[in-house]
């Protein structure tokens, strides 16, 4: 069978819920513009499986349009009743570099407990380069999980602010050596002399892994 617009649309709106995971799967084989107007009716749906799904593809398709998108993003991140489906959207926002949405996720990570949401907020705010979002990472690098940890640590690299180096260092020596791999790989994208020096420390990291990509 052959995919048209109109026959995702009749997917899209099934009561099937086969049908509509499908209809949102075979969006992407269609032209992006008319993908983004279809879209917006899974991101409804009554499935979160569907809502995830559908959410999740936003963060290419809400290129077409980033105004339209953030209002989507934004009711998704505050309404949807699944904590899947919020950080789902919190990721899309950070795919889109949406600065504007920082507030509202910085809003979210402060009123949250939900470790997901608070770790897709974190990845989100890398990829967006936001300034603003120092007190927030460094908030994060406090956090007893140590996967917000590992991505704050990559976050701080990504932000490119050299405030974040004093942040850092002290993870230079964290027991976990994977967490150390990241702080080098962070401090790297930082490429002052003071990270430069931390990482030359690290170059004669007990873990070769760490070693190696230090020395690198």
């Amino acid at each position: 069978m052959n995919v048209t617009i109109e026959s995702i649309h009749q997917l899209l709106i099934s009561e099937e819920l086969g049908d509509r995971l499908r209809g949102v799967n075979q969006l992407r084989q269609i032209e992006p513009a008319i993908a983004f107007e279809l879209i917006q009716t899974p991101i409804k749906d009554k499935d979160t499986r569907v809502r995830y799904a559908a959410v999740s593809q936003m963060s290419t398709l809400g290129e077409q349009n980033l105004t339209t998108s953030q209002e989507i993003l934004r009711d998704c991140l505050f309404k949807d009743p699944e904590i899947d489906v919020q950080a789902a959207a919190a990721d899309a926002l950070g795919a889109l570099k949406i600065t504007q949405a920082f507030d509202d996720l910085l809003q979210i990570y402060q009123n949250t407990t939900e470790w997901l949401l608070k770790l897709s907020i974190v990845a989100a705010i890398g990829e967006m380069g936001e300034p603003k979002a120092l007190s927030l990472l460094e908030d994060a690098l406090n956090s007893e999980n140590e996967l917000i940890q590992t991505t704050a640590i990559s976050a701080l690299g990504e932000l490119g602010n050299l405030e974040a180096i004093p942040l850092l260092k002290p993870f230079a020596v964290h027991s976990d050596w994977q967490i150390r791999y990241r702080v080098v790989q962070a401090l790297h994208k930082l490429g002052s002399p003071e990270a430069k020096k931390i990482i030359a420390q690290l170059a004669k990291d007990q873990v070769e892994e760490v070693a190696e990509e230090a020395r690198k």
